[in-house]
């Protein structure tokens, strides 16, 4: 944040503190920066300052250090700007600068107190869901464990590559009344296929094809390509069919985007940033995996995740 004005000048920074759970260091990041970004507490977004007065740098006193100590998080450099270091969610809040200056020489020290409000931000959790269907062993046998963790190494296994990985969201068995066939016994497999973030390995590359989004849509059509492939396979197929097989035209899939808990989307109050996953304001929470901020007046925190 840079604030000049005409004149002899001091300033110093303070933060209004708010107790907050901290996250993992890599995984949060700064949504606005207060170097060079402001708003009312209010308005909620943040917008730049006029820059139309400015004085030679000879003529400024800043009240701060232009190095930053060792294990320290923020910084006030030689020019005005509160730089942060290792943002962690804790460190949101309001922040004010203070300022005395003197418009002419003559006149008497003049002081402002300008706000601003320093929001923290994760990506959102992307990922997508699939569901298949399996003709199986009777419900209680141990073969249907087996494939179980055989099919989930397969699927991990395609797209470990791509920096993907493959969870399993749930497994069931029942037996399904058939027109024809009468009573058979059905797995019903539900697992996502996500990225792995930068808490949980290194990014594969700095390449525009590397992007989340990009990765998981290769991931998707190989997951597509090898249920087709076991659809192809039981079609030569001149034995009988094996006791468990995927049951053609089962697999479907949906595009999941969520926020962490503790943050929410709100275009009304970060209108420049509508799909940023903003941590939660005081008065709001997110107890879970939503998209949006829920109203809870007894929160007093940033990055709520219940309402006490």
């Amino acid at each position: 944040m840079e604030a000049s004005a005409p004149g002899r000048a001091r300033r110093g920074w303070r933060r209004a503190r708010a107790a907050g759970s901290p996250l993992s260091r890599a995984a949060v990041v700064l949504v606005v920066s207060a170097l060079v970004l402001w708003a009312p507490p209010s308005v909620g977004y943040l917008d730049r300052l006029p820059r139309s007065a400015q004085l030679p740098q000879d003529s400024v006193k800043i009240v701060g250090s232009p190095n930053i100590p060792e294990n320290s998080t923020a910084q006030i450099t030689s020019t005005g700007s509160l730089v942060f270091q290792n943002f962690e969610e804790s460190m949101s809040g309001v922040y004010t600068c203070f300022l005395e200056y003197k418009p002419t020489v003559e006149e008497v020290i003049k002081n402002l107190q300008l706000k601003y409000v320093v929001y923290a931000y994760r990506e959102p959790h992307y990922y997508y869901q699939f569901t298949a269907r399996y003709h199986a062993a009777p419900c209680n046998s141990i073969y249907n464990i087996s494939f179980e963790k055989k099919l989930l190494q397969i699927l991990s296994k395609l797209v470990l590559d791509l920096s993907c990985e493959v969870s399993l969201l749930k497994s069931e068995c029942h037996r399904v009344k058939m027109q024809r066939a009468g009573l058979q016994n059905e797995l019903f497999f539900t697992f996502s296929v996500s990225s792995l973030d930068t808490e949980k390995g290194p990014k594969p590359c700095a390449d525009h094809s590397c992007e989340s989004s990009k990765r998981l849509s290769k991931a998707k059509n190989l997951i597509e390509r090898f249920f087709n492939q076991q659809v192809e396979v039981l079609g030569r197929r001149a034995e009988p069919l094996p006791e468990i097989y995927y049951i053609e035209g089962t697999l479907q899939m949906v595009w999941i985007n969520r926020c962490f808990p503790g943050y929410g989307m709100n275009i009304l109050k970060h209108p420049r940033c509508p799909e940023c996953c903003v941590i939660c304001s005081p008065g709001s929470y997110n107890s879970r995996d939503g998209i949006h901020c829920l109203q809870c007046n007894s929160s007093l925190v940033f990055g709520a995740k219940a309402c006490l």
